[in-house]
């Protein structure tokens, strides 16, 4: 430690030299007395701590009034350097940080840059001790982070070795100069020994003294800056006081990223790993997050290249956030054996690693499988490529070693380029894919000495750029030259410049182990090189491109590999001996100081490089420069003056290199260059020759010879000639374009040298064109002219060996004249893979059976399959041979034709048709082509006949397919059977007749194969109409052939064919009726792949009404615009489509005016649903006239109308209207139902309404011709109905009824009319049920003679009785009469004859329907029984009144007499159930005829309807008698009656609960009286016929019960009972 205080001593001691030299006296002061020589001892106390953080306190205290120094000044300060890390010591945040202590482990190293000019130059001979492990030469691999957006965390291997060596070199050069924190022999001389004091000119002491003045002034105004920012000390944004710095470590130690952070209310710290926050629990044991007080730390443990990332420091309160990076970077030892090559014990390891497998290479067979192809990427996209290998004989002693290269170019790992072997499969993945990658990638396996390669290209087109027309990012960003002054960079074009020229390239750089990115130049620049300054020594930098033009600027490029400002002769020193780990001791021996010596002119000055924007010099050192550092001064001319003037007046320069910039273009400048030292300035150098400001280097010219050939089905060779005298040339960009497209794509985004190339990616079919331009530093050529189109497919064969065709067959004469004869012959059977591109035809004399000499016809092939033969001899006998040629070659010649003579045809029928082909084989049709006949006979052919048979057939088995001859030459032959062969033939026919057949076509089977595709037609969504044919059975060379009416398409001005890949389409540019026809496509050389479809008159119409519909499209309505009345009485007017996209949008129309969502409109688009809606609140007079909703959907519109006027609109407007009242009318109790009527079973009419929305409070009140009904009851409107029943309804009830029902909401009213009509309608209905009330007719014997009756419910004037005997309406007389009594309507026949025998019908009509009862007395016996024996009948004599009312406790005793032959048998019924003698009530039937009823004390349990029920054999008879029983306190509601003993009855009043009383007159009564009869007895009509022998007997009885019923129910009249005291 005491080491390292002595060195951190050292490091500070220039800055009090350089606040001595500024005059700034009170930094001086401070700093001075923090350097005053400290006797430290051999272990540091805490007082030698406490001194040195006091020294760092005051530094940094005063740190910003160093900053505000000049440049000039500041840039000498010294460094504090690390070996992955910049000095960010000397910003504000980085002094908050631990005072660093330079141990041995530590990778800071001390550079002085003061480099102060003393006459005492002082030299020290270094000689290094330190421990044998760390003077070795420690070999190890980093990987590389490069990229677009790049954070530097790493460097390479060699260049991390420069920035090591040559930051170990500063840092020991500045330590052996000063002497500081080393240990020497001698005793080395103070401080104040060796400083040079000078004398101050007026000048300078001016110019201190208004430095000292102008750092007073700024101190004070930083007082008062922070100052005010103390005075809110409540809230303040997060702030690094210390960043995390980077790290190089090596692989399995630990690191630790520290930071402190300040900021109110604390701020929270969140970590993350490239930009992905760190889990702490998801890897545990992995990461340590701590927070101590504001120190933020993350630890991570065992190091490895997983590691290597980019980790910020992200802190975040209420006022904001802000984060801060660091890098790590982990290394590795070349030297180490991965432990995975330790498998189970055994050490087996790559064969890299020295093991070679002898005397197994010759028998190793290494096979890729699964290969990659030619693969297309995009910038910033991953791409893997990968291969599976396959190596026999499998020898586990031995692995392959797998080898990726890239244009040649082996590929090492790194961050961009990942590769994996897992023992079968090689794979190679570009993490992030740029133009850089592109190009030939090889992987190459090794066994040993022996290898195999496989090669595939790999094509990455440039990113989508951020600014539309912007061009390509530049690539292959380079640092050609470096020194402590400037680095020369250099890149390449791209390929794209987005459609305009390129303007230049701005050039940024960055700071290794920072994040800023600094643009180098102000203005574009043109030339690919550029020079870029202002660098510090001995710091890394990284570089990227950017290409402009007048769009924007594009991506930046890739960044460059680090280099280091270094000079070349420090690095190569560096390099020669290279530099143990730093260890923080130094030893070296003292030597004597050699006195200063002027240095003398550097020599061989040159201009190595230059452009309109700078000119570039070199020159080496001067021999004599004594032992002390040179500098330089570069001085310019303008050619032929004198006129020199200093370039770098204020910094010389370091370097024998240097940029020279401001130059004016055009103009010529010498330059030359002095050395300088401590001891003076030296001589200068000899001026260079007159050097032009002008590009030396010319863009290049164009290339030339464009040649395409074919490759593959997608892909295209290219060559060329190279550009004439081009110099220093990158390479060549290749544009392709398909022919009449006019657009241009680029065929390599990385320049390719050489002149061939090969143009991937292209389309199998298409034609396309190319050119190509040359590029060099100073920019592209103009492109090449284009070559010729050439159309994409495979070359011969594809790669596959082709052969020459076979030999045509079946040769025929089609003509023959006097000296020429024409041939006709078929196509070869096997075409040899590819299309057959003519004939050549041979011939020979035969004389006398002997054949002569083969002579050519034809020099030039023919493409048809007919041709005529020249110069021949007449009558002369020839034969003939033809042979078949492709692109392969020409093929065999068939065998020798049989003779033929060549003489004039004489005969007047046509020659034979030729060239009969069949298409379109179906199952059960096919289509055959055939050619006219070359002679035509002595006239016109008139048309031709087609001949069918089957193949094994006989030849008398031909038949004609057709009965007239067909005037087209062709024929689709339908009717045939699948699975048969088939041969065919055509004739043609003049007017001599038929001529002779064609020869006969190759057998055909009938059937459609398997994949066979028809033409389809097809209407696309522009109303485009086209035929479509696809075609899965292609080779490389077949093609569509489009026909019409099989007639090859030659005029394209009404159909444009498109064939790409397996598909064709025939586009119909104005289909029209010259498009009627047949259409046929065929492929050629496959096995007769074809098809047709007819156009007519009815299809065209069809598909133009169907274009027509595509173009013009129409959303389809499910429902027409439609209003409807709502509940609130708004108006809804809606549409529903049948679907809608999600950008369907409507426009509301009103009389011609669009109207739009507001107050009065609310409109809705549901695209779900495809209902479009409008609602309107309220429909007033103005908004009469017509509606429309006008729809669009993409390109498909509709609208639909709806015209409200007239009646119309009022109608609607009256019915909105009415809603709206009626809404506003049930917000309180209103009716749902309003009032009515129905007549119930027992026939009274009940009157009733339905109400809705009432509470307790709500009231109801009923009204009659406006009098109110009182009504007894109170509704409780449970179930929601109010009723009023009528009962007994007749004409006195007829009137207006109302019903009100009334809270505090509202009221409302609802009425019901029954008079005229209406009432009419209820009588009817009551009459109705009055009718279907009636009982079956019975029969009752009296004393007079028969009576016939029924009951109903009750009886009212409108229902009209009629009676019938036998059909024949009864005639009414004295005998025969029919009355009314109460509810008992009957028909007295008395003193019945034999003649009153027969079938009896009533007839009751309601007004609208008859009902009838019927009733049969044709039985003799019956009658007799009925007429002659009533007296042995069962019966009551008497005694019993019909109503008894009696007081509550009184006793009552009802008595009477019965009488029957045999004697009867009596029982009791009270309320209708039989009743039986008990202790309260005493029942007597006593000598068969007196019957007793006693109740010794009557209660109100004793009231109800008791009967008397007598019978025997001969009938039944039953008295009732009612008991009502009163309290003493008052009387019932019943009726009260007054009956005497002897059963006469008195009137009385009855009080009905809805109708008023009714008192009858006295005549009534006497009339009532005379109706009644003494006693009518009761019997069943049955179909029992009595005894003959019977002899009927009739006896009067008194008070029948049916007569005792009609009193009581129409009058009321009853008797006082008779009470028992």
């Amino acid at each position: 430690m005491l080491k390292d205080l002595q060195l951190m001593q050292g490091a500070l001691q220039p800055i009090a030299m350089l606040l001595q030299q500024t005059s700034a006296l009170i930094l001086q002061q401070h700093i001075a007395m923090a350097l005053q020589p400290t006797t430290l001892s051999q272990q540091p106390t805490a007082m030698d701590l406490q001194h040195m953080i006091m020294l760092l306190c005051k530094v940094r205290d005063l740190l910003p009034t160093v900053l505000n120094l000049k440049p000039s000044a500041r840039a000498l300060l010294p460094i504090v350097m690390d070996l992955n890390q910049s000095t960010s010591w000397l910003q504000p945040t980085a002094w908050g940080r631990r005072p660093t202590v330079l141990g041995k482990d530590s990778n800071l190293m001390i550079e002085d840059q003061s480099y102060k000019m003393s006459p005492k130059a002082k030299r020290a001979k270094q000689t290094l001790v330190s421990e044998d492990k760390e003077n070795e030469a420690v070999d190890y691999s980093v990987p590389i982070f490069t990229g677009r957006e790049v954070n530097i965390s790493g460097i390479t291997d060699t260049e991390e070795e420069r920035i090591k060596e040559s930051a170990a070199y500063v840092a020991k050069r500045n330590l052996f100069a000063t002497g500081e924190g080393v240990s020497v022999s001698k005793v080395a001389k103070s401080v104040s020994e060796e400083e040079h004091h000078e004398k101050k000119s007026r000048k300078v002491a001016i110019r201190e003294s208004a430095e000292r003045v102008a750092l007073k002034k700024t101190l004070e105004d930083t007082q008062a800056f922070h100052k005010k920012l103390n005075q809110d000390k409540l809230l303040h944004p997060p702030e690094f006081v210390i960043k995390p710095r980077s790290h190089t470590i090596w692989e399995k130690q630990n690191v630790k990223f520290h930071c402190t952070v300040a900021g109110w209310p604390a701020p929270r710290v969140t970590w993350y790993k490239n930009n992905v926050p760190i889990d702490v629990q998801a890897h545990p044991g992995k990461y340590t997050i701590e927070n101590r007080y504001g120190l933020h730390s993350l630890e991570i443990s065992t190091c490895d290249f997983d590691d290597i990332a980019q980790y910020r420091a992200s802190a975040m309160n209420v006022k904001g956030e802000i984060s801060a990076y660091a890098s790590l970077v982990v290394k590795r030892y070349k030297g180490e054996i991965d432990a995975s090559y330790l498998h189970a014990g055994t050490f087996s390891m790559p064969l890299s690693l020295g093991v070679t497998p002898h005397g197994f290479a010759s028998r190793f067979e290494i096979k890729f499988v699964d290969k990659f192809e030619v693969t297309f990427g995009r910038e910033g996209e991953t791409m893997s490529l990968g291969c599976t290998v396959v190596i026999s004989p499998d020898i586990k002693r031995f692995k392959p070693d797998i080898e990726w290269y890239r244009n040649g170019v082996l590929i090492t790992p790194s961050k961009w380029v990942q590769m994996h072997w897992s023992g079968e499969r090689a794979s190679l993945t570009l993490t992030h894919a740029n133009k850089e990658d592109e190009g030939l990638y090889t992987l190459r396996v090794v066994m040993g000495e022996y290898y195999e390669e496989y090669s595939g290209y790999v094509f990455v087109r440039d990113a989508d750029a951020e600014i539309p027309g912007a061009p390509g990012a530049p690539l292959d960003v380079q640092c050609l030259d470096a020194n402590k002054d400037y680095v020369i960079v250099s890149w390449k074009q791209p390929a794209v410049d987005g459609g305009n020229p390129i303007l230049g390239y701005f050039i940024d750089r960055c700071e290794v182990g920072t994040t800023h990115w600094t643009q180098c130049n102000e203005t574009p620049v043109k030339f690919a090189r550029f020079p870029v300054t202002g660098l510090i020594e001995g710091r890394s930098y990284i570089f990227r491109v950017r290409a402009v033009n007048k769009a924007g600027v594009s991506l930046p490029s890739r960044v460059s590999e680090p280099v280091a400002a270094l000079d070349p002769a420090d690095r190569a020193r560096l390099r020669s001996h290279p530099s143990a780990p730093w260890t923080g001791q130094i030893i070296v021996t003292e030597e004597e100081p050699a006195e200063g010596v002027v240095p003398g002119p550097p020599t061989d000055l040159q201009v190595i490089e230059a452009t309109k924007n700078y000119v570039v010099l070199s020159w080496k050192p001067p021999g004599q420069r004594g032992h002390e550092g040179i500098m330089y001064f570069v001085e310019k001319c303008i050619a032929g003056t004198e006129d020199w003037q200093r370039v770098n007046t204020e910094i010389p320069v370091k370097s024998p290199r240097f940029a020279v910039f401001d130059l004016s273009e055009g103009k010529s400048y010498c330059f030359r260059v002095r050395c300088c030292n401590s001891a003076g300035i030296g001589e200068p150098s000899e001026a260079t020759e007159a050097t032009v400001v002008d590009d030396k280097l010319d863009i290049p010219k164009p290339p030339g010879r464009i040649m395409p050939t074919r490759n593959t089905d997608t892909s295209v060779v290219v060559t060329w000639t190279e550009s004439p005298d081009a110099k220093e040339l990158v390479g060549y960009y290749i544009e392709s374009s398909v022919v009449g497209s006019g657009h241009w794509e680029p065929c390599n985004n990385n320049p390719v040298k050489g002149t061939r190339f090969i143009c991937h990616g292209l389309v199998n079919g298409e034609k396309y064109i190319f050119r190509v331009r040359a590029v060099n530093a100073a920019g592209l050529s103009e492109f090449s002219q284009d070559s010729e189109p050439i159309e994409v497919q495979a070359a011969i064969g594809g790669g596959l060996l082709h052969a020459a065709p076979s030999p045509p067959y079946d040769i025929t004469v089609l003509e023959s004249v006097r000296d020429s004869m024409v041939l006709g012959w078929k196509q070869p059977k096997a075409t040899g893979g590819t299309e057959i591109t003519g004939y050549y035809v041979n011939y020979r004399e035969v004389i006398g059976g002997v054949p002569g000499k083969w002579m050519e016809a034809n020099i030039k092939a023919v493409s048809e399959r007919a041709y005529r033969i020249e110069n021949l001899k007449e009558n002369m006998v020839y034969q003939f041979q033809v042979a078949a040629a492709n692109l392969a070659g020409v093929g065999t010649p068939s065998l020798p034709s049989k003779p033929f003579k060549c003489e004039e045809w004489t005969i007047a029928v046509p020659g034979p048709p030729h060239d009969v082909t069949y298409t379109e084989v179906r199952k059960d049709s096919l289509v055959l082509l055939w050619k006219e006949p070359v002679y035509t006979g002595r006239s016109p052919i008139a048309g031709y006949y087609v001949d069918m048979k089957e193949t094994e057939a006989n030849e008398e088995h031909w038949r004609s397919v057709n009965e007239k001859p067909l005037q087209k030459k062709f024929l689709k032959i339908a009717g045939l059977t699948e699975g048969v062969s088939y041969v065919f033939r055509v004739r043609a026919t003049n007017q001599a007749g038929v001529g002779r057949p064609s020869d006969t076509t190759d057998p055909v089977v009938a059937e459609t194969r398997p994949g066979t595709k028809e033409v389809v037609v097809n209407v696309d969504d522009d109303g485009v109409i086209s035929l479509n044919f696809e075609c899965d059975q292609m080779s490389p060379n077949s093609k569509f052939v489009w026909s019409k009416n099989y007639e090859p398409i030659e005029d394209d001005s009404r159909l444009d064919i498109d064939s790409k890949g397996g598909k064709s389409k025939a586009v119909f540019k104005d289909l029209g009726e010259d498009d009627l026809g047949i259409y046929s496509c065929v492929v050629t050389d496959t096995d007769g792949v074809s098809s047709g479809y007819t156009i007519d008159e009815e299809e065209m119409k069809r598909l133009l009404a169907l274009s027509h519909e595509h173009k013009f499209p129409t959303i389809p309505l499910a429902s027409e615009l439609a209003v409807e009345i709502l509940e609130k009485g708004e108006v809804r007017f809606w549409l529903q489509a049948e679907k809608l996209s999600g950008n369907a949008k409507a426009n509301f129309v009103f009389n011609d005016k669009e109207i739009f969502n507001g107050e009065k409109y609310k409109m809705k688009v549901d695209q779900h649903t495809g209902l479009v809606e409008m609602i309107m609140d309220k429909l007033e007079d103005k908004d009469e006239g017509t509606y429309t909703f006008q729809l669009q959907d993409g390109k498909a519109t509709n609208q639909s109308s709806l015209v409200l006027i007239g009646d119309v609109f009022k109608k609607l407007r009256d019915e909105a209207e009415f809603q709206r009242k009626e809404w506003h009318r049930k917000q309180g109790p209103h009716f749902v139902e309003q009032l009515g009527w129905e007549v119930t079973d027992e026939c009274n009419v009940m009157l009733k309404c339905k109400v809705a929305n009432i509470k307790k409070e709500t009231h109801i009140v009923w009204y009659k011709d406006d009098r109110e009904i009182m009504v007894d009851e109170e509704h409780d409107f449970k179930d929601g109905v109010c009723t009023l029943l009528i009962s007994e309804f007749s004409k006195k009830d007829t009137g207006i009824y109302e019903v009100i029902l009334k809270d505090d909401r509202g009221k409302d009213i609802s009425e019901l009319k029954l008079t005229d009509k209406a009432f009419a309608d209820l009588m009817n209905e009551v009459c109705r049920r009055i009718a279907l009330s009636a009982t079956d007719l019975k029969i009752q014997s009296t004393a007079e003679g028969i009576r016939l009756y029924s009951f109903v419910t009750y009886y009212v004037e409108d229902l009209r009785v009629g009676w019938v005997h036998n059909d024949t309406q009864i005639r009414f007389t004295d005998r025969v009469k029919t009355g009314v009594t109460g509810e008992q309507i009957w028909l007295q026949i008395n003193e019945p004859t034999p003649q009153d025998k027969g079938k009896y019908t009533m007839e009751l009509f309601d007004g609208k329907t008859g009902h009838k009862k019927t009733v049969d007395l044709s039985g003799q016996g019956r009658l007799f029984t009925l007429l002659i024996l009533p007296e042995h009948r069962a019966r009551v004599l008497g005694g019993l009144p019909d109503v008894v009312t009696i007081q509550e406790g009184k006793a009552l005793n009802l008595s009477c007499t019965v009488w029957g032959d045999p004697t009867p048998e009596v029982s009791w019924l009270k309320n209708e159930k039989s009743f039986v003698s008990d202790a309260n009530c005493i029942l007597r039937f006593e000598s068969g005829k007196n019957v007793s009823f006693t109740i010794s004390a009557v209660s109100t349990l004793d009231s109800g309807k008791y009967s008397l029920v007598v019978k025997n054999k001969y009938g039944t008879e039953t008295s009732d008698v009612t008991v009502i029983v009163i309290t003493v306190s008052g009387q019932t509601d019943a009726a009260k009656h007054v009956v005497s003993i002897s059963g006469q009855s008195q009137n009385n009043i009855t009080v009905s609960k809805k109708k008023k009383a009714t008192t009858m007159s006295k005549p009534q009564q006497e009339e009532e009286k005379k109706d009644i009869k003494p006693y009518v007895d009761e019997i069943i009509a049955t179909e029992e016929t009595p005894d003959s022998k019977e002899i009927p007997r009739v006896e009067k009885e008194k008070n029948t019960k049916s007569n005792q019923q009609t009193a009581k129910k129409t009058h009321g009249k009853a008797a006082a009972a008779r009470t028992v005291p």
